[in-house]
């Protein structure tokens, strides 16, 4: 994975992920991997999945030529509410697209460690999986 930094403001880490390194044909069966680690993880709690292509096409918004599919998975690693302002980063998300040769996932850094090294290795275990 590497980390960037998105609009010169958001700290992102992505991971190119080539169609002939992993087992997964489909963006639905990244989510549903990733759906089951945070089903498994006893501090994590699944909210939802928000296809992301689906919505854009429905209000005839601009899809890049090279996105085929692209999905959030929605949780929160909310182990504390230390103060209010907390909740400006919470929920978490990754996101999953088809790139038709690849796929591409994406996540913004937590402000928490321990959930930043969690999603990272969720994201690297897609590889040579399936």
């Amino acid at each position: 994975m590497k980390q960037t930094l998105l609009m010169e403001k958001y700290p992102v880490f992505d991971l190119d992920l080539p169609k002939t390194e992993t087992t997964f044909d489909s963006v639905d069966a990244i989510i549903e991997d990733l759906k089951g680690k945070i089903d498994a993880h006893p501090k994590v709690a699944y909210i939802a999945t928000f296809d992301h292509y689906s919505h854009t096409t429905s209000i005839e918004g601009t899809i890049a030529d090279t996105i085929k599919d692209a999905r959030n998975i929605v949780f929160c690693f909310g182990v504390a509410l230390p103060n209010a302002h907390v909740l400006a980063v919470r929920p978490r998300s990754i996101g999953v697209a088809d790139l038709g040769d690849r796929f591409h996932i994406t996540f913004m850094e937590p402000p928490m460690e321990v959930a930043t090294k969690e999603m990272e290795a969720w994201c690297k275990a897609l590889a040579n999986k399936g």
